[in-house]
């Protein structure tokens, strides 16, 4: 039966390992797994139900392997270390040291830009792993032939950041305890400004940066306790109506659960979060029957339902009138219809009385009686016309060739009395 354990190495390396046998190892226990081509001596850091837990949480767990519930690492624990074996794994801490700087003396030969921060040998001293950190890209090829030539081993060379440097180096921070990083955080994740404004921080550098000179890991495993305290405050800045008026929130302690506010008139005072809630709640309270008896509206349940995603249908409009079509009036209703003289050529434009017709008659009327004369055979006197606009319509007999102005005889040369007339003269 396989158990799944965790081992750690010299710098806060740690990997995962599966242990063939009855019962795991126990904790801090030296032991002997496989290595890069060799072996390599660690100290068991998780057992059991500890080591599945981390070893689905950590970088260098399942997220390393492809993630799944079936990912198991490849390599196994062979035994638990004998004293022997553990003497010649402790004499390699001062080899490690000896092969550090004599890679620094190497680098600055071959004039590059990195800095050596670690060096660690393999307990069968089969490789030589260089861990350093730079700001640019580095070609170290000539160098790595160079430490091979040296060293008689395989030399591996890492790039790593200043994080993982401080990780591997550890040490003491300000809070007068061992790097989070190096002691128990299990992974490094990115943290930026924004982490500390959201926990109202000093945005100095140098007050929040921790040993490796980015900003402290604190600051981030701590955020999220910051976003969920400040849920049950008020925001900092809003107005809030309370029972001595209008007053802004200042600040939020989350950690007494107090609340400063400011009135208008500059008054300041700290209320527990508890009794501003309770003083916000009767507040609302007395003002609710005042809400209750203004009249409602009406609503929509007399309306016929629709369907979710319908659209409201539109009142029905009047009906469109085509303003192409012609417009016929009644004969009765149009205003033209009164209008049987010509105003230009009957009306003077200086005096405005009516001209003489042809035959010595005035207002254009025929000197013999028609169908509407009087029983005496005048005709009867007409109302005066008011001038009209220039080119209006002209009356019912005018126009015809040859026939008497305004009698209402067609113009085809006969008098109103029926007789023939003489031709009209041609030029």
């Amino acid at each position: 039966m396989s158990h799944l354990i965790e081992v750690a190495f010299k710098g806060n390396r740690k990997e995962f390992y599966l242990w063939d046998g009855d019962d795991p190892p126990h904790l801090k226990v030296p032991v002997i797994v496989e290595g890069d081509r060799g072996e390599d001596l660690g100290h068991v850091h998780a057992v059991e139900e500890a080591a599945a837990h981390r070893f689905a949480g950590v970088a260098h767990g399942a997220a390393l392997l492809g993630g799944g519930s079936a990912a198991q690492p490849a390599k196994r624990a062979l035994r638990v270390a004998t004293a022997d074996e553990v003497r010649r794994g402790a004499d390699l801490s001062e080899q490690n040291e000896s092969a550090r700087r004599k890679s620094i003396e190497r680098v600055k030969a071959h004039g590059l830009v990195m800095k050596v921060s670690d060096a660690e040998w393999q307990w069968d001293r089969r490789k030589l792993t260089l861990y350093f950190t730079a700001e640019k890209r580095v070609d170290f090829r000539n160098l790595v032939r160079d430490l091979a030539a040296l060293f008689r081993t395989r030399i591996e060379l890492k790039q790593i950041g200043v994080r993982d440097e401080a990780k591997r180096l550890s040490g003491v921070g300000r809070c007068g305890r061992e790097y989070c990083s190096a002691a128990w955080l299990p992974e490094l994740r990115p943290v930026n400004l924004s982490v500390a404004k959201d926990q109202h921080l000093s945005l100095n550098p140098t007050q929040i940066s921790g040993a490796c000179g980015r900003l402290m890991c604190s600051l981030r495993y701590e955020h999220e306790f910051y976003v969920q305290a400040r849920k049950r405050f008020p925001k900092e800045g809003k107005v809030l109506v309370t029972a001595k008026g209008e007053e802004k929130v200042v600040a939020n302690d989350i950690f007494r659960d107090r609340v400063t506010l400011r009135a208008l008139d500059g008054e300041m005072r700290v209320v527990p979060l508890a009794d501003l809630r309770q003083e916000l709640a009767s507040l609302s309270e007395r003002e609710s029957p005042a809400t209750e008896a203004t009249p409602e509206r009406p609503s929509d349940s007399a309306a016929p339902e629709r369907r979710r995603g319908e659209r409201r249908r539109a009142p029905e409009a009047a009906p469109l009138v085509d303003l192409a079509a012609p417009t016929v009036l009644p004969v009765e209703a149009s205003p033209v219809a009164e209008i049987d003289v010509d105003v230009e050529d009957d009306v003077d434009d200086e005096t405005g009385d009516a001209e003489p017709a042809a035959d010595g008659s005035e207002g254009g009327e025929s000197a013999e009686p028609t169908d509407g004369t009087t029983a005496e055979g005048t005709a009867p006197t007409r109302p005066r016309r008011r001038r009209g606009r220039r080119g209006g319509r002209r009356g019912r007999g005018g126009g015809g060739a040859g026939g008497a102005p305004g009698n209402g005889t067609p113009g085809n040369g006969t008098p109103a009395d029926g007789t023939p007339g003489e031709p009209p003269a041609t030029a």
